[in-house]
């Protein structure tokens, strides 16, 4: 062997020791991390507004949160332009696991819904946790004549109707304009609201003729009897709402829609702090009294890794981007 060659190699070796020595800092540093997050309160930017399903579920789980983290859980709620504003501000702050996002279905439609939703999922996202999921829900106001979906789209062939939803390109939005618009035939107008809890609100003033939403923020009110239950968007009848009929029975076979609410972090966030996060949640999910306050609601959680959430996303996407190109709607 050369001297110059022996002197590559050295050089080469001496290369790879010091990558190890970075690297297994790099690795014990993101663990001291992890171990001393957090030192200061936790933001949840929520991408509706308060009293919607995925403001519910951010509070709901954030109490459980802040009480395992031993750091106060701050719910920022910005509502708007179907999340993206949210997601928009989330995607830029700093990396931490300081500043996480709560969101629904909705940030998975508006790849495709959005030519430039200001984001982008893939890129400026990790997936830290999906926490539950629920299916969408028909329903009007108590004094509304219609006793079924069917008699609503009856009297709505002559007049027309107008349905009130979480925001433009929510899940919600996609399957109102499906049921009313392609299959009813209907001349539907959609009217989009910053989240779930001000569309129930102007169902509750009489100001809409119909909710197209998840199910938690409506389900209280149809217990109480101010609204009423139409049909759920799931293929079966839900306990929280057994006498509630399901899209195909009321003559729509194969109708299902459902959302989901996930937590998000900026992009290069330490994988010990998203799975420390993850972890955390998971723990919340599994109480008993979570279990109960979720089903009520008629949310089923949905616990399980990070790297599982990534998947389902990446599934979601896709079938979503394949129901915006069937019902032909863009924010463009």
């Amino acid at each position: 062997m050369t001297d110059d060659l022996i002197k590559n190699v050295r050089i080469a070796g001496a290369i790879l020791r010091s990558s190890a020595v970075i690297l297994g800092c790099a690795l014990a540093a993101s663990a001291t991390m992890a171990q001393q997050y957090p030192t200061k309160p936790v933001r949840v930017v929520v991408a509706f507004a308060a009293g919607g399903f995925a403001d519910g579920v951010a509070r709901l789980v954030g109490q459980k949160l802040a009480e395992r983290l031993g750091q106060p859980v701050v719910i920022d709620n910005r509502g708007g332009a179907g999340g993206n504003i949210a997601a928009k501000l989330a995607a830029g702050a700093p990396a931490d696991g300081y500043t996480l996002l709560v969101s629904t279905a909705a940030i998975s439609i508006n790849a495709s819904f959005y030519k430039n939703p200001g984001y982008d999922i893939s890129r400026d996202f990790v997936p830290v946790a999906l926490t539950g999921s629920t299916p969408g829900l028909f329903a009007v106001h108590a004094s509304n004549p219609a006793r079924s979906l069917q008699d609503l789209i009856r009297t709505a062939k002559e007049k027309g109707l107008n349905y009130a939803t979480a925001g433009v390109g929510s899940s919600s939005h996609l399957a109102g304009d499906y049921l009313f618009r392609s299959l009813a035939g209907l001349n539907a107008i959609h009217v989009p609201f910053q989240g779930g809890g001000p569309a129930v609100a102007a169902a509750l003033a009489q100001q809409v003729d119909v909710l197209s939403l998840s199910m938690p923020p409506v389900v209280p009110h149809i217990k109480s009897g101010r609204l009423k239950g139409l049909a759920v968007s799931s293929l079966s009848r839900v306990a929280a709402l057994p006498d509630v009929p399901t899209v195909t029975e009321a003559g729509f076979p194969g109708f299902e829609e459902r959302s989901w609410v996930g937590y998000f972090a900026p992009a290069k966030t330490p994988a010990a702090i998203v799975n420390k996060l993850n972890g955390e949640i998971n723990q919340a999910l599994a109480l008993a009294e979570i279990i109960a306050r979720l089903d009520a609601l008629g949310l089923e959680p949905q616990p399980g890794s990070s790297s599982a959430f990534a998947s389902y996303l990446r599934a979601e996407v896709a079938r979503w981007s394949r129901i915006v190109r069937a019902t032909g709607i863009t924010a463009d």
